[in-house]
């Protein structure tokens, strides 16, 4: 198994993108904590994951709270005393265009979205440092590449991810860590499902695959970076977005 005897955080990880890849992760032998701020999804996944026999624990965390963050390191140090690999997949929207967005929901999705990566990334990677080894994933946006109209606040935190991906490629290369970024173009969550048929349509033609992602289709990006098989890749931002731009 590819992450056998390997511990993992993976944020954000109750729903979407994140609960796809918990449950990746776990198939491939990972002690996996599922870290988010959704309680009663999150403990319902963790029953459901352990009665198949898949090793995941459910930590609640706010992202934007150093202490929470702090509690859920320690939580996910007890296993096996090392944190192998950081999923920064949380995240938030709220969407508006420049002239009707309200100050408070720019700050709001800055917070999650940014500082909050920054806060996980911060208190996991002293412990990388120690035990010489570490996979760190950012979750970005082709938003963040190309900005997206609507997105300003959203747009600009996955800008800053890939920044921040980048410099801590420089940073902690030297100390055996890895630091990629993945940037999933329309995937079709929960919230995207919701969206009218015609939107949907809207969404599918201006992908090259005519079609939208699935969250197994980023969780599996996500399982490559932090696999042994991408031990060469730092720095890099892993497009999975079915050809959305080209």
């Amino acid at each position: 198994m590819r992450l056998a005897g390997k511990t993992a955080i993976i944020t954000g990880g109750a729903n979407g993108i994140g609960l796809a890849a918990c449950g990746r992760f776990a198939e491939e032998e990972a002690t996996v904590i599922m870290a988010d701020y959704d309680e009663a999804t999150g403990k319902r996944h963790e029953k459901e994951f352990r009665a198949n026999g898949l090793d995941v624990t459910f930590v609640k965390l706010d992202v934007t709270d150093r202490e929470s963050v702090s509690q859920m390191v320690e939580t996910a140090l007890q296993p096996h005393g090392k944190i192998d690999i950081l999923i920064n997949n949380a995240g938030i929207l709220a969407d508006a265009t420049l002239v009707k967005m309200d100050p408070v929901d720019f700050k709001r999705v800055l917070d999650v979205n940014l500082t909050g990566v920054f806060n996980c990334t911060q208190e996991v990677v002293p412990h990388m440092i120690q035990n010489g080894f570490g996979k760190i994933i950012n979750t970005s946006s082709v938003s963040g590449v190309y900005g997206n109209y609507g997105q300003t606040n959203y747009a600009a935190t996955k800008a800053a991810v890939i920044g921040m991906t980048k410099t801590w490629a420089k940073e902690l290369g030297k100390n055996g860590i890895n630091v990629n970024a993945v940037a999933p173009g329309f995937t079709s969550t929960a919230m995207v499902q919701q969206m009218p048929e015609k939107v949907l349509d809207q969404m599918k033609s201006k992908v090259a695959l005519r079609r939208l992602g699935m969250p197994e289709d980023i969780a599996n990006a996500y399982l490559f970076l932090a696999s042994s098989e991408s031990d060469y890749v730092h720095g890099h931002v892993l497009h999975v977005d079915g050809g959305i731009m080209m």
